[in-house]
């Protein structure tokens, strides 16, 4: 139990002073409480524990209560982890810390996330379970973690060189009989049998104590906790052949006559090896993981802020929201903000993946770590450091690369057993040799349980499914495609069916009026006062009208009682007079009747593929104006490439049906939902997956949130409101649909990628244990050395991993990745 400590803890639901005192009288009752204050402000609680007492407890108090401590997640860098059962080890560790709800582990990243009660669970409990556990957390201020996997790389880089320089010498004296004839002779005759154990003996307790030490000290301690790893297998093996040969040399009586051989070159090249096999996967995972260090890469370091009438060079980190800095031919634009002044052409692929350079002019949003061209610009700073775009797409980048995908269930609960049941089955094979084997048994026995401990590899097995994750995800944001949550990349493989929006996704969303059709009234009042009804909407549709109603100049008068519904339209008073306008269901919401003859012109617009929308001015229907919404020139090309992918593809709108209807036979979509409101989308989703199963949507637009949210993926226009985005698991950052193509591509890529690599780790598993425990020996076939299987240990990890780099080379975002 905790003692002698203070918490505080927020504390949701609390609406009234009853609520307080109901809290409080509910933590006042945990034993040994005091100086306990809810303050109902703040909506905190705090509290002094004495014995007895513990924060979850006071969490579970406030439960009972009525009331709930939320939620929030710290991540962790573990250090240590070397395979799948490091991963389930330090998980079942973090989880059975009290207040803990959940904690997911990836090796690729050596990142722990935790999701615990927000106030109750310290950090420092849990580097302490993590410590319990065997491992260790790195320090929140120390290196970035690619600076630490830099340094790990360089400290195996040197452990190697001084492993391979002590075991070569122990190699020749042992092998060297082998391969040149009558060296065994000479060497006997220099230094002896004797001294031959001897000089072996010094360099493998200088390889063992030195390169390979680190196997010791990590494997050593879980073994004796009864939680083994990889490490623990590796100093069995390897700590096995030495002792073996340190009693052959020292004390060859103790052993069976015939049986005191040394294998001093199997310990030394069994670390050799592993650490060589662990050298590689260290700068493989520095290459996995180069995506997020590229993103940030891309901001420049200084920027030419114009201060007094002067430029001034700053560090990008001194930037302060409205600060005017000015970007030249050629560089790279400093930070987010605004153009005030001056216009040019700026690459921003690296955001959008859009190869074609976009217009910026007074009024234009930029983003740091774009491509300025020819011309040279002037911009107010709008957001720095974290609230960029670079370091938001960092973050679901890093996000994404950290999840663990549905699929890896399986695995978990694989790897649980794994390492316990190889150092079983490895007793086992040497006490089959030792009984069954023949002579001299003892050495058979030894190398065979020895080459089963080795061979055993459940590193693949752990890098089999977050390398492909790492790569996969990073090499899409480099394209264009942000996957903010990893999960989404499995999800997506299962979809069947793909629904989209159409304003804003499958047209340009920038709708002209095109026909203004009012009998008897005078067009530019009407468009007048509809165009200030739509001042305060945010529809592309609304924003024709307006944009229609200033090039002509017409002034639009003071509203009043605005009042919006949603899918339906808008209606206030403006220059006296009562205004409404939108879908014809708006009218008839309002309970306006409706003319038979602007009916008739609605359904002709409607057939030519227009949107029409109907007004009426002091309670008549009046009016009836067109919009066209231009579609996107890669709309058609991309349906028919996801239906070319075997998906079922679908259109879901607001809009009038027959003008949806015509865009749908334009773009050869075939399941069209036409004037549905923003819950209505919703039921679309659900129809789509009740009849096809798993549902994509694809929405950019406030109104496209809920269906987004509902679908089992949503992905978001990444130039759509920010609502949509937040809804979605995976942006788009440009405006077309080319990368919505790529996404399905890659989400299809990655997961046969993990296929591959599971397939490999447990193939290779199933074939080379039984080989190494001697099967194919016993019956008069071949043996594997334990140096052999050291070798083919690291193989498998670095096929896993080379593997899953594949996935890096793959084409852009914007051409698909195949």
């Amino acid at each position: 139990m905790t003692t002698g400590i203070s918490v505080t803890f927020p504390v949701h639901g609390l609406s009234c002073a009853s609520c307080v005192g109901r809290v409080e009288r509910a933590l006042k009752a945990l034993p040994g409480a005091s100086a306990v204050s809810v303050n109902l402000a703040s909506g905190r609680a705090s509290l002094s524990l004495g014995p007895g007492a513990s924060p979850a407890e006071a969490a579970e108090a406030v439960a009972g209560a009525g009331y709930d401590v939320p939620e929030t997640e710290t991540v962790l860098a573990v250090e240590g982890m070397s395979c799948a059962s490091c991963v389930s080890r330090v998980e079942r560790a973090l989880a059975a810390v009290p207040g803990v709800r959940g904690a997911s582990v990836n090796l690729a990243t050596g990142r722990a996330s935790v999701r615990h009660l927000d106030g109750i669970v310290p950090r420092a409990s849990l580097e302490a379970a993590v410590a319990e556990a065997g491992y260790a957390v790195a320090s929140a201020q120390g290196p970035a973690p690619a600076d630490r996997r830099e340094e790990e790389a360089r400290i195996l880089g040197r452990e190697v060189v001084a492993a391979a320089v002590l075991a070569l010498p122990i190699l020749v004296l042992d092998m060297g009989g082998h391969l040149v004839p009558g060296f065994h002779h000479a060497l006997a005759g220099w230094i002896g049998e004797t001294g031959n154990a001897a000089i072996q003996a010094v360099l493998a307790t200088l390889v063992l104590a030195g390169p390979g030490r680190r196997f010791f000290t990590r494997g050593v301690p879980g073994l004796l906790r009864g939680h083994p790893d990889m490490n623990a297998l590796v100093a069995l093996g390897s700590g096995a052949a030495y002792l073996y040969s340190l009693v052959s040399t020292l004390a060859p009586g103790i052993l069976p006559a015939g049986s005191a051989h040394l294998y001093f070159e199997a310990s030394t090249l069994i670390v050799t090896l592993i650490l060589l096999g662990r050298l590689m996967e260290a700068r493989a995972k520095g290459r996995t993981g180069a995506a997020i260090a590229r993103l940030m890469d891309l901001a420049p370091k200084i920027a030419r802020v114009i201060r007094d009438g002067a430029e001034t060079e700053v560090p990008l980190a001194e930037l302060r929201i409205g600060d005017v800095v000015r970007v030249r031919p050629g560089e790279r634009v400093a930070a987010d903000g605004t153009v005030i002044a001056g216009a040019s052409y700026v690459d921003e692929s690296m955001v959008t993946g859009e190869p074609a350079p976009v217009r910026k002019e007074p009024g234009a949003a930029t983003v740091g770590g774009t491509v300025n061209g020819q011309g040279s610009f002037d911009l107010r700073v709008g957001s720095v450091g974290a609230d960029t775009v670079l370091a938001q797409n960092a973050r679901m980048v890093e996000a994404a690369q950290g999840a663990k995908l549905p699929i890896q269930a399986l695995l978990d609960r694989v790897t649980g057993w794994f390492v316990p049941a190889v150092m079983a089955l490895s007793l086992a094979t040497f006490l089959a040799w030792l009984a069954f084997g023949p002579e001299p048994a003892l050495g058979h026995a030894l190398v065979n349980a020895i080459a089963v401990l080795i061979i055993a590899c459940p590193c693949a097995m752990g890098l089999a499914t977050p390398t492909s994750i790492m790569v996969g995800t990073g090499r899409a944001a480099r394209g264009g495609v942000l996957f903010r949550d990893g999960t989404a990349l499995q999800r997506l493989r299962e979809v069947r069916a793909i629904a989209l929006d159409k304003t804003g996704t499958l047209t340009e969303g920038r709708p002209r009026l095109t026909d203004i059709v009012a009998p008897d009234r005078d067009a530019a009042e009407i468009l007048s006062l509809v165009a200030t009804v739509e001042t305060r909407s945010e529809h592309p549709l609304a924003a024709a009208l307006v944009a229609a109603a200033r090039e002509r100049g017409l002034a639009l008068p003071a509203l009043v009682n605005f009042e919006a519904a949603a899918g339906h339209g808008g209606s206030g008073r403006g220059a006296r007079r009562d205004g409404a306008g939108g879908a014809r269901r708006h009218l008839d919401r309002l309970g306006i009747a409706l003319d038979a003859g602007l009916l008739a012109e609605a359904d002709r617009l409607a057939g030519e593929g227009r949107t029409p929308l109907h007004v009426a001015l002091d309670g008549r229907h009046a009016a009836v104006l067109a919009v066209a919404d231009p579609i996107k020139p890669e709309a058609r090309e991309a349906v028919a490439a996801l239906r070319a992918r075997g998906l079922v593809v679908a259109m879901v709108t607001g809009d009038d049906r027959r003008t949806a209807e015509g865009v749908a036979r334009s773009l050869g979509i075939t399941e069209v939902s036409a004037e549905v409101l923003p819950a209505g989308k919703v039921e679309a989703v659900r129809a789509l997956r009740a009849t096809h199963g798993a549902v994509a949507f694809v929405g950019d637009g406030i109104n496209d949130a809920p269906a987004l949210a509902e679908a089992d993926v949503g992905l978001a226009i990444g130039t759509g409101t920010d609502i949509a985005v937040e809804s979605a698991d995976v942006v788009l950052m440009a405006g077309s649909l080319g990368p919505l193509v790529a996404a399905v591509d890659l989400s299809r890529a990655v997961m046969r990628n993990i296929r591959q690599n599971l397939f490999w780790a447990f193939a290779y598993n199933v074939a080379l244990i039984p080989v190494a425990a001697g099967l194919p020996a016993a019956f008069g076939g071949p043996s594997l050395s334990p140096v052999l299987a050291a070798g083919a240990m690291a193989l498998s990890s670095l096929f896993v991993l080379g593997n899953a780099l594949r996935l890096s080379r793959a084409g852009t975002a914007s051409e698909g990745i195949a």
